[in-house]
């Protein structure tokens, strides 16, 4: 049901303040937007009766939400919760909902691969199937349509089910902290804070010698600003592709940048010319000890590639053994760092994947393990003092 009276939503709320937990997804448009555009917040408790908020019409109050959100003694579940989060950071004063349970990533620790989509996850656990014809809908026009209430309810709805399964699950493999532990970066508020200044890493440039660096620093950073200033989109201010062309040809006059492309025709008769220009000479003008480096990766030697490939499949075989996604164990940078020897901060000998493949690894590493085939099986075995080792 929509919510239409801000009596009936300080009541709804006021009732889920003594639940457990409560399950919560958001529509939202970002198209036209730098900022995400909040359209509809949609709750459920327990007993899956579940409500919509409009944001949009009307005038409802959402303190009484925000504090809901922020209460610790009520579990908030999300599933792939980052969009959703990001949006409350906006809108609370740059407050997060906790505690939160992410049904993606606890579906990633009980073995269901990498960041299921939830349609997915509704089929697999609940064997319902969920009516998408209306997900990628103009969610800010209104009246909303019947439909799409239904498709956006069912997405809290369901999520009681998911949860409870999978929470049980988690349970019984003492699990449930492997969850928390990887949410850790999603109730941290820097995960949201855009510094200007790193915006340019996004962006590919053919030339990454420092000065080009330098300038292209101060030109993505000089959009960002602009966009977050007019809640536009990054491309519409300037392109990716066009930043970098005018860093790598570091043009030194406004009637230059008419070479490049996408540039507007006119911006020798706009303030646009001169800005960029001004960045331009503002970062080669800079202390050059400030400029940015790009450390090119180097290619592993030949021994440590083969290193990398042995330990892809010990990866396989622990994340098969303990029912879970490999891409939550280890990505391929922490896998080469322990190839390298760079021990300090590796992800794979820190906490739970330790227990399930860091001790494994190291092994491997030390030549007390080795992987081989039986039959058509790829299997592990330890060396002892008896096995021969060819060389």
């Amino acid at each position: 049901m929509l919510i239409k009276t801000q009596e009936e939503l300080n009541g709804r709320l006021e009732a889920l303040a003594n639940e457990k937990y409560i399950t919560v997804d958001t529509e939202f448009l970002r198209e036209k937007t730098y900022f995400p555009k909040l359209c509809l917040v949609q709750v459920s408790g327990p007993d899956k009766d579940a409500f919509a908020i409009d944001p949009l019409e009307g005038d409802l109050d959402l303190k009484p939400l925000f504090e809901l959100l922020l209460n610790e003694n009520v579990l908030k579940i999300f599933h792939a919760a980052r969009a959703d989060m990001e949006i409350f950071y906006q809108i609370m004063d740059k407050k997060l909902p906790k505690p939160i349970f992410d049904t993606q990533i606890a579906a990633m620790v009980c073995g269901y691969g990498d960041a299921i989509g939830y349609e997915s996850l509704v089929r697999n656990i609940t064997e319902n199937e969920l009516d998408k014809s209306v997900q990628y809908t103009n969610w800010s026009h209104r009246p909303l349509t019947e439909r799409q209430l239904n498709y956006a309810l069912a997405d809290v709805t369901h999520l009681v089910d998911i949860y409870l399964h999978l929470s049980n699950k988690l349970e019984e493999n003492g699990r449930t902290h492997w969850v928390f532990e990887e949410e850790a970066v999603m109730t941290n508020p820097e995960t949201y804070e855009v510094n200007p200044l790193e915006s340019w890493k996004r962006i590919k440039i053919r030339s990454p010698k420092p000065k080009n660096l330098a300038a292209l620093q101060a030109l993505a950073a000089w959009r960002e600003d602009e966009a977050q200033r007019r809640n536009q989109p990054r491309a519409w201010i300037l392109r990716d592709e066009t930043l970098a062309d005018i860093a790598s040809q570091l043009p030194t006059k406004v009637k230059a940048l008419k070479k490049i492309r996408n540039i507007p025709g006119d911006i020798d008769k706009s303030e646009l010319g001169e800005t960029l220009i001004a960045c331009i000479e503002k970062a080669l003008n800079a202390d050059q000890a400030h400029w940015p480096q790009v450390k090119k990766k180097k290619p592993l030697p030949p021994k440590a590639a083969a290193k990398l490939d042995i330990l892809k499949m010990l990866l396989k075989i622990q994340a098969a053994k303990n029912d879970v996604a490999p891409k939550l164990v280890a990505n391929s940078d922490d896998l080469e760092a322990f190839v390298l020897e760079k021990y300090d901060n590796c992800a794979i000998l820190q906490g739970w994947r330790r227990e399930i493949f860091g001790e494994e690894a190291l092994a491997l590493k030390n030549g007390d393990l080795a992987i081989g085939l039986k039959g058509s099986k790829i299997v592990k075995f330890k060396i002892n003092e008896e096995t021969e080792v060819l060389r």
